[in-house]
């Protein structure tokens, strides 16, 4: 038997004993070491939903994930027992158009861990695709491999952006996301980053991690602040990661003449006014990112090689026992809390 964090309802959640996973003869099992707490888990625990993925049953919750292997299946060839691990957590079809032309991320029928109706990640073991399992090079640890979901999205926003060296950007928004997508700027050569939010700490790790200013919205014009730091033209690239309308608004704002917008956070409700007779003046382009595609390598080679130190955002570390505890935390001290981590072995 294991321990599983199961949210019995929304607001709800219940330490039980589950029977072992047992593993396919192309899967491998998976003891999970450590798993990072998103934005999307404390939505379903308050909201019971995203969109339109609706919890309509008890529910696992948890999808950044990493472990150690301690069994695999008699068809796996490129891992062995002992090795670690990060779990990049949407097992795909493998057939349909996106997946065929490398867009998997995109797949109508994927199978995303805790994603209604899917279980996640806060369990002791899990049973998981060995082509699903990145291994982590030596020096790597499982904090780090749970860290590197966020960052995959912050180097697909990067990408959407076509980011390069001698470019400038801003990031409105400095949660993990927006610190993740800065991470991943600064390491394609972007110097000239600029990151608004409406929390100092936030603003103040975003300052630790290489933004050339940051800009807290409760004080200040953060479009009038950004457009005198770059002598009026906006910037090559912004990226929205707080899913709030005045941010896609501003967004217009910023952008410099042929730049580039990147959506990255979703609003809870639509956003019914944009600018896009500024934008068609500006003949700027809009791209959207959906989770990532094709970058667990290259993300997890960044971080071994040290070239991203993606430790430096966790703020709070808290034991299997403590989920609920920890989804507590990040609602009521969100001014106090950058990243939470579960240690599934406390």
């Amino acid at each position: 038997m294991m321990r599983a964090a199961v949210m019995t309802e929304p607001g709800k959640i219940a330490i039980v004993e589950q029977e072992m996973p047992k593993i396919k003869d192309c899967e491998v099992l998976v003891k999970i070491e450590h798993v990072g707490l998103c934005g999307s888990d404390v939505h379903y625990y308050t909201d019971g939903r995203i969109g339109d993925f609706v919890v309509e049953n008890p529910i696992i919750l948890g999808h950044e994930a990493a472990g150690k292997v301690v069994e695999v299946g008699k068809d796996v060839t490129s891992l062995q027992k002992g090795d670690l691990v990060a779990l990049e957590p949407g097992i795909t079809c493998g057939k349909c158009e996106f997946c065929r032309t490398g867009r998997y991320n995109l797949c109508p029928d994927v199978e995303f861990l805790a994603t209604p109706p899917y279980d996640g990640a806060f369990v002791e073991y899990i049973a998981y695709p060995e082509d699903m399992c990145i291994k982590l090079p030596e020096g790597m640890d499982t904090v780090e491999g749970a860290l590197i979901e966020p960052l995959a999205v912050g180097f697909h926003a990067a990408n959407q952006g076509s980011a390069a060296i001698g470019k400038s950007a801003a990031i409105l928004g400095s949660g993990t996301i927006g610190l993740t997508t800065l991470m991943a700027l600064l390491a394609q050569g972007i110097r000239d980053v600029y990151v608004t939010d409406l929390v100092d700490l936030r603003l103040a790790k975003a300052k630790e991690v290489g933004a050339k200013e940051v800009f807290n919205a409760k004080n200040c014009n953060v479009v009038e602040e950004i457009m005198k730091a770059t002598n009026n033209e906006g910037v090559d690239i912004v990226i929205e990661t707080a899913g709030a309308e005045i941010t896609a608004q501003q967004c217009a704002e910023l952008v410099k003449r042929g730049g580039t917008i990147v959506l990255v956070g979703m609003a809870a409700d639509p956003v019914y006014r944009f600018d896009f007779g500024k934008l068609q003046a500006k003949e700027a382009s809009i791209t959207t990112v959906f989770r990532y595609r094709n970058i667990y390598p290259a993300a997890i080679k960044a971080v071994g090689e040290k070239l991203i130190d993606v430790k430096q955002i966790v703020s709070d570390v808290f034991g299997l026992s403590e989920v609920d505890k920890a989804v507590e935390h990040a609602i009521n001290h969100a001014a106090e809390t950058v990243k939470i981590v579960i240690d599934m072995n406390k």
